[in-house]
């Protein structure tokens, strides 16, 4: 091909973090930050490059995640016979099993008809409707992706919006389908956080609390679950009032035609056998994984059933992820219309998002590349003097950085870079490292500015009935309310749900950290 027909697609900022990072791991290497442990410089130059091609997306997320597997043996840090295994484990199958029933619930269009019984259920007026998407779109992302469920959300929206606009026209809709888009975009990002499977961001904070302190007890479904609903409930109902009573308003005589929602559910027809199996596994799987473990609500212990399992130490979510998938491959279908003999299919396997698997993978690789080369302890000498700065301001101040860095950055890169780097820091002022982790972990999800910041933000802002002047506006301020309500409410809530002592640095990070 002549050179000049070869068409390089990058974006400047592309380009510039592709020769950037080179540049930056090999002035680390030269830096020489530790003298009695070289390996501490080498990882912090891996640490470099890797940063630097997530933020600037020079190649692909999970082509960059893959350098550990090439890095760690040519600088000595890692056989790549000790590097592949971390890219596998108990959280990639928990992803896994989730995403395998996530797909089955889509295939038999099971999401959608769950969406539309929610909307019709709460619809009303224009803001009880919006009330309606808004919670649909939530419930559904706290169990299969939240793009997924934005893309399916949109058009039933749509319907309704452009109904409206041939009643009303569409500058006296504006303020209603904005708000209806945003609304669900924005429902979508906080239903995720309520659950470890509702976004990559969780599982990829499980295994790196795990990978960097192995002495400390795992955080279960269950009590990520308790410990986090409460703030996607107070964000949705916040969310909703700004949006429906002090940013937006609508005409009282605006009247919302709820007939478009009743054919798409009429349309549906009767609940197939599929449908009715791929309800119960879900439901079986979401109870198996909350009371899988105790829980603890207040003054009242509610025991998991593994207690009645022999060897229940043995036994995590990723195995009731993977159980429960299984079983869809068992059940025959009925319908004449399907592609294979079970509910599920091996057509699931395709249906896998491999890059994010990878992406995880390399998320965990560069966490025990941390722990390690002992990069993680040098980090956390660097920041011994915050000691003594209270737990509320380092949970406030970690919130809103993470809140406004993932606005132009991959959530899911971007909290596998920080992670580590909070589990340092919290060690070093001695502090329990999940009052920075979860915080961080949560805000990761809360970037409502811009279309690129979220797949879901990117999708209404596709409708093309919204600028990215009135979503920065709106997002901006639920941003700094994102960063208000988790930092109250986990310090409040989430610190006596997980046991944490707020003043104090717990035995497991003293020998884990």
């Amino acid at each position: 091909m002549p050179v000049e027909q070869i068409h390089d697609g990058r974006k400047t900022s592309q380009k510039v973090g592709l020769v950037l990072g080179p540049f930056l791991f090999t002035l680390t290497l030269f830096l020489n930050l530790d003298p009695s442990n070289p390996t501490v410089t080498r990882m912090a130059a891996v640490a470099v490059l890797m940063a630097t091609w997530w933020i600037t997306d020079a190649i692909p997320l999970s082509a960059t995640a893959l350098l550990p597997l090439v890095l760690y043996p040519v600088l000595g840090i890692m056989k790549t016979r000790d590097c592949a295994p971390i890219y596998i484990n108990s959280t990639i199958f928990l992803f896994i099993g989730g995403f395998m029933i996530a797909v089955t619930m889509e295939k038999w269009r099971l999401h959608k008809r769950i969406a539309l019984w929610v909307i019709r259920r709460i619809g009303g007026g224009p803001a009880r409707v919006i009330l309606g998407f808004m919670v649909a779109a939530a419930f559904l992302s706290m169990w299969i992706s939240n793009t997924a469920t934005a893309i399916m959300m949109v058009p039933i929206a749509m319907a309704i919006v452009l109904q409206l606009e041939e009643r009303y026209g569409i500058k006296a809709c504006h303020s209603f389908t904005v708000t209806l888009m945003l609304g669900i975009a924005y429902a979508c990002s906080l239903g995720g956080m309520a659950t470890l499977v509702g976004t990559p961001p969780n599982l990829s904070f499980a295994r790196i609390f795990e990978i960097t302190f192995p002495d400390a007890e795992p955080i279960a479904f269950g009590q990520w679950l308790v410990m986090a609903f409460p703030i996607t409930l107070v964000m949705l109902a916040l969310v909703w009032l700004l949006l429906t009573r002090v940013l937006f308003r609508f005409p009282k005589t605006f009247d919302v035609d709820q007939n478009v929602v009743k054919r798409e559910y009429a349309a549906l027809g009767k609940m197939s056998f599929e449908e009715r199996a791929v309800l119960t596994v879900f439901a079986a799987t979401a109870i198996a994984w909350i009371f899988r473990k105790d829980l603890v609500l207040g003054m009242v212990t509610i025991p998991g059933w593994s207690r009645l399992v022999p060897r229940a130490d043995l036994i995590d979510d990723a195995t009731v992820a993977v159980a429960m998938a299984m079983i869809l491959f068992f059940i025959p279908t009925r319908s004449p219309k399907a592609t294979c003999p079970t509910v599920m299919g091996v057509d699931v396997f395709t249906k896998i998002p491999w890059h994010i698997v990878l992406l995880f993978g390399g998320g965990f690789a560069l966490a025990q590349g941390f722990r390690e080369t002992g990069l993680s302890e040098f980090i956390g000498v660097q920041f011994a003097g915050l000691e003594g700065v209270p737990p509320y301001v380092m949970i406030a101040l970690t919130c809103g950085g993470l809140t406004f860095l993932t606005e132009l950055t991959s959530n899911t890169a971007t909290t596998e870079m920080i992670l580590p780097i909070l589990a340092s820091v919290a060690v070093a002022i001695k502090t329990n490292p999940l009052l920075l982790m979860i915080p961080a972990t949560l805000s990761a999800s809360c970037a409502f500015m811009m279309p690129v910041a979220t797949p879901p933000n990117t999708i209404i802002f596709g409708s093309g009935r919204i600028t990215i002047a009135e979503m920065a506006r709106v997002g901006i301020i639920i941003n700094l309310i994102g960063v208000l309500v988790i930092s109250v409410v986990f310090y409040f809530l989430g610190t006596a749900v997980l046991d944490i002592d707020p003043a104090g640095l717990p035995a497991w990070a003293v020998t884990g950290g």
